[in-house]
């Protein structure tokens, strides 16, 4: 009896947790964005190279303080050998121990430390402006994919809808059939017409099942992981009537986009960087110090008496202090070399910046055309959408009044589906375009999404 009530307990159990692990998660768009920017393993990458920049930037400061290093050695020796209490050759067998301390410092470098350090700050901000920018890219990604999926989506529940209207015109046309107030032949035209909307809804089905993979995919889920979004209220969505221009935007994004402050930033690196390469020409001047002391014995039976070990290392110490001057004649053309790479670069980093706020002109000149397009384009497929509306009930009461055949009805129908899936594209896609013209306007899309 107890192995028959424990085989239930754990059926029960077992049944349970199915039910809670079939139970689908409905992810909403700052879910998506949030789980992207969080696990993508590309923007993760780019954050270890700032990660590296960070580092570089530590040690050019840690560079500028003085070094300081402790040694100390051990040896026995056999054979001929200094005896350097007497500094006298000796051959008896010996032990000696030293400790040392000493430290070194840069007086002057012509200021190559200084700016090398400048660069690696630079470089390192460009790192952080870069991973900005490969974020903003992840969820420029994220949100095509995220409202493909909601067009898709918009597509099926329009096709399955217009797949339900075929099945209750079929069926009453059926009874109609059954009781000789209809031809045979109607009956069969909306047979096919309903078999074309069927398909129509699989083939839409389908679309939405592949546009949902293709954002699972690229949130980089496992492959048995339960995936579906939550369908927002398009319906609800306002489309506000606003005017940009492409001036004040582009003098407003110019200086808050990252993808021109990473550039900025690589090139006043490269100033310095040249600035560097220039100090290596200079004089370099550098001072140190150290702290010697140590211990000696002759370990052989007939040895004299000696100091003691503390004895030895007080007597011992010796300190010394020094400064040097390095002045740079000729070195296989290693300066000049490093002194017009770094040239090279700042010409590059120049050039890459002029090119991008040319693009980043033409983004947003393309962006506000677009959209003044897109508002056109919504306006009037929402102006189509009412009309056809009013006309397909026209023609649905007269089919249903046999004052239309069926034909007339398909082509009303069919007209009605494009109409509602026109709305829907043009009103995705204005949003999306809208969407855009503000990022450039801020630099992120973070704050866009909530809106």
């Amino acid at each position: 009896m107890n192995r028959i009530i424990n085989l239930l307990i754990l059926f029960l159990i077992t049944g349970y947790g199915n039910l809670a692990a079939q139970e689908t998660k409905l992810w909403t768009l700052q879910d998506c964005i949030n789980y992207a920017v969080e696990n993508n393993i590309g923007l993760q990458r780019q954050m270890l190279q700032t990660e590296s920049a960070e580092a570089d930037l530590l040690k050019t400061r840690m560079d500028l303080l003085p070094s300081l290093n402790f040694g100390s050695d051990a040896q026995m020796g056999f054979g001929r050998s200094i005896d350097p209490v007497t500094n006298l050759i000796t051959f008896e067998q010996n032990i000696s121990n030293s400790y040392s301390v000493n430290t070194s410092f840069r007086l002057f470098t012509g200021f190559a430390a200084l700016n090398t350090m400048a660069a690696s700050k630079f470089m390192h901000n460009a790192g952080i402006e870069t991973e900005k920018v490969y974020r903003n890219t992840v969820i420029v990604n994220i949100l095509g994919a995220y409202y493909q999926v909601l067009y898709a989506k918009g597509l099926e529940e329009a096709a399955i809808m217009q797949a339900e209207q075929s099945e209750k015109q079929l069926y009453r046309i059926t009874k109609l059939v059954e009781t000789g107030k209809e031809a045979l032949s109607k009956q069969f035209e909306l047979e096919s017409r309903a078999s074309e909307d069927r398909l129509s809804r699989t083939i839409a089905s389908n679309t939405a099942s592949q546009a949902l993979t293709t954002l699972k995919q690229m949130l980089q889920l496992g492959p048995v992981s339960e995936f579906e979004i939550l369908m927002p209220d398009l319906d609800n969505i306002l489309i506000t009537d606003e005017i940009f221009s492409v001036d004040s935007i582009y003098s407003i994004a110019s200086a808050t986009l990252p993808r021109l402050k990473a550039i900025d930033y690589e090139l006043k690196a490269s100033k310095r960087q040249i600035a560097a390469a220039k100090g290596s020409m200079s004089p370099r001047l550098s001072g140190g110090g150290a702290i010697y002391t140590g211990f000696y014995k002759i370990t052989s039976d007939d040895a004299p008496e000696q100091d003691a070990y503390t004895t030895q290392l007080k007597n011992n110490n010796s300190q010394a202090v020094y400064l040097s001057l390095d002045i740079p004649i000729f070195n296989n053309y290693t300066v000049g070399r490093n002194i017009r790479q770094a040239k090279l670069r700042k010409s590059d980093a120049e050039l890459r910046l002029e090119q991008e706020k040319n693009n980043l002109y033409t983004d947003i000149e393309n962006a506000c055309l677009d959209y003044n397009r897109g508002k056109s384009e919504y306006t009037a497929a929402v102006s189509n959408l009412e009309f056809n509306k009013k006309s397909f009930d026209a023609v649905e009461k007269k089919f249903e009044a046999g004052l239309t055949d069926v034909t007339d009805y398909s082509a009303a129908k069919t007209t009605l589906f494009r109409a509602e899936t026109e709305a829907l594209r043009t009103k995705l896609q204005l949003l999306i375009r809208k969407m855009t013209i503000e990022f450039y306007t801020t630099g992120e899309y973070e704050g866009l999404i909530d809106e």
